[in-house]
Parts: structure tokens; sequence; C-alpha cells
């Protein structure tokens, strides 16, 4: 037996397929991701004016100058604000974006919403990338699921918070609820 056990394979060969989380060349784009690229779906944000915010691990000395979110099979739907920001673990606002107001939203589409200014990562652990679209219909993105923590000190993958939120993202993130829906998000 060996180090991998009864494994007698190449580990790279076997887990080639896991690429398709990571960036196609590490040399070009700088970015970072919640999920994976595979076994993604159609998953409901928010209601509309409620912030999503998921858990995104960001390395020290990461500088973080947008989020970008994809919707999925719905569309934005006569939009009034649109807001990305950026929190501590804690859930104290690091950096957010200008409101992308009555920007149209297709389905199937990427919105990066750069920060007012970048942010500069200075302790390596969990962040969390929000999301806060006000609308008639707020687009669906594309995500998976995940389940509520368990362990003690473990994160919520996805949480909501506040109401009627519009142009500006609150300060912390107060009072935030499990969600069952994670959104992909890229950091870059």
């Amino acid at each position: 037996m060996t180090v991998l056990g009864a494994f007698k394979g190449n580990p790279r060969n076997d887990l080639s397929w896991l690429n398709s989380s990571g960036r196609p060349d590490p040399e070009v784009v700088f970015h970072r991701a919640n999920l994976p690229r595979v076994g993604l779906d159609d998953v409901p944000a928010a209601s509309s004016g409620v912030m999503c915010s998921v858990a995104l691990y960001l390395q020290d000395g990461d500088i973080i100058s947008a989020l970008t979110f994809i919707s999925a099979g719905t569309a934005a739907g006569t939009p009034t604000n649109q807001i990305a920001a950026l929190y501590s673990g804690a859930g104290a606002l690091l950096g957010q974006s200008a409101d992308k107001t009555t920007e149209a939203w297709a389905a199937d589409a990427a919105k990066s919403f750069a920060l007012s200014s970048p942010v500069r990562i200075t302790r390596s652990g969990v962040y969390y990338a929000a999301l806060s679209v006000a609308a008639a219909t707020v687009p669906t993105l594309v995500g998976s699921v995940g389940s509520k923590p368990f362990l003690t000190g473990e994160a919520n993958l996805a949480q909501t918070s506040g109401s009627g939120i519009g142009a500006t993202a609150p300060a912390t993130i107060s009072s935030p609820t499990f969600k069952r829906h994670v959104p992909l998000v890229v950091a870059s």
C-alpha cells in the first residue's frame, strides 16, 4: 500500500475534471471563486431589496476590484437598484459598487460590479461577497445548494439579510439568515 492507499493511477489525471473550477491559466487572469464551475444550476438570489451574501475564501495580499455574479434562466425585470459589496468575515463593509440602477440584466449573463476602490486583503480567511437587487423580478443566479452549518464556528455558505436595500450597502451584515441556495461569485 502507498501513501495513496489502494489507488494506483496518477492523482492529477483522476482529478482533472476539477480543472474546470479554476482559471484556465493562473498567469493570465487573477480571480477567486466560491464554487467550482461544474454542477451548477439555476438558484434564487433573494427577494427584492434583500441582500444575499456568500462565503468566499480570500488570501492575504489579494486585491479585489470587482465582484461578478451570473444570472441564470430569469432576467432582471424592471430593476431599480443593483449593488454588490465585499464584507469581512465578521460582517463589516469593506467596499461596495456603484448602483447600476435600471441597467438591464439579461438571463444567462455575467454582471461585474466594480468596487468603488480596490480592497486589499490583509488576512487570509472567509469574507462575504454580497448582492442586492431591487426589481419587479429579481434575476435567478447560477449557483448550487449548500447545507446548514453544523460544526461549531462553521460559516454559512450563503445567507440573506436586510430589507429595502437600495443604492447603499449596509455598514454591517446584521441578523443573517441561512440560505440553502448558494450563488456563484467571482472576485477579481
